[in-house]
């Protein structure tokens, strides 16, 4: 008899969604660039910066355990993500007001929702039928 070899999980397939969450914020500076000024490209930027950033660590904090004997560390995992994920939100805020702020404040707060929309959306954006 054949010893069975441990199951391989797949990963969520997370890198997909944060590569459209950046896509998005890097389109939306651009249009800003050519629709409006650069002053108006560099709010669009840091906004999407502000979602985007956040998620990244998001992401690398909460998928690094995976399998049921990891069950402990994956839920651990994701709270500690979540408020990383909220202290960086904040910081990345402040430090953007206090060091560069943004010369168009609606281009800031609107690529910043677009850019969170994106990764609400995501999942639903990146949908692939299965194949069963």
């Amino acid at each position: 008899m054949h010893k069975a070899a441990p199951a391989r999980l797949k990963g969520p397939r997370i890198f997909p969604l944060l590569m459209l969450q950046l896509m998005v914020a890097l389109g939306m500076a651009v249009l800003a660039f050519i629709g409006h000024s650069l002053g108006a490209a560099l709010s669009t930027l840091l906004g999407g910066g502000v979602a985007w950033l956040p998620s990244v660590l998001f992401a690398w904090l909460t998928f690094r355990h995976r399998g049921a004997l990891q069950a402990r560390n994956i839920v651990k995992s994701f709270y500690r993500a979540e408020a990383g994920k909220f202290g960086l939100t904040a910081a990345l805020f402040i430090v953007v007001f206090v060091a560069v702020p943004p010369s168009n404040p609606a281009f800031f707060f609107g690529a910043y929702v677009v850019t969170q929309l994106v990764h609400w959306l995501g999942p639903w954006l990146l949908h692939r039928p299965s194949r069963t």
